[in-house]
């Protein structure tokens, strides 16, 4: 590399300039796709720890629920045990010893990014143990358990009635023009 020093009289001051051609970075990654890099290394971090390590061809989706339940203990979400005073109260007046953990919104993102990072290292869709029907089990668990112990009744979303029906309506009429 070839540096050049050159001296403006102007200012007195020295100033370096590189001859050398860089070769273009690549665009940043974004929020997502480092997001995405990052559980991936921590994934890949947890398994190495295990006793004996887990290599990723060996993983199923019961080393994916062991990582999940693991990460728990990083949570900042207060769930409320059954026994405890403000269970099922949205906002309780007092702090109590209850368990914190990982809110289930941040645990349905997690395994989102690192069922996408799986088949991106060439884990195949059929074989992919981020998208086990257990894994949906348990976020659901997760979600009803963390919504009752903050008596945050979930309900699932259903369809309005009117907007089928004005669906149904416009599909026959395209049929019979």
């Amino acid at each position: 590399m070839s540096t050049a020093i050159v001296k403006d009289s102007a200012e007195g001051s020295s100033r370096s300039t590189t001859n050398n051609q860089h070769p273009p970075q690549p665009p940043p990654l974004s929020r997502y796709e480092s997001q995405k890099r990052r559980d991936w290394n921590t994934f890949g971090q947890y398994l190495k720890n295990q006793r004996p390590p887990v290599s990723l061809s060996q993983c199923n989706c019961n080393h994916v629920l062991d990582f999940l339940r693991y990460l728990d203990q990083f949570g900042k979400t207060k769930v409320h045990l059954h026994g405890c005073v403000f269970f099922g109260q949205p906002d309780p007046p007092a702090p109590c010893t209850c368990p914190l953990r990982q809110a289930w919104g941040s645990l349905d993102a997690l395994i989102g990014r690192l069922r996408a990072a799986y088949e991106e290292h060439g884990g195949s869709p059929e074989t992919n143990p981020f998208g086990n029907g257990a894994i949906r089990v348990y976020l659901r668990e997760v979600r009803e358990c963390q919504a009752k112990a903050r008596g945050i009744p979930y309900k699932k979303k259903k369809k309005k009635k009117h907007l089928i029906k004005a669906i149904d309506e416009a599909k026959s009429s395209k049929q019979s023009t």
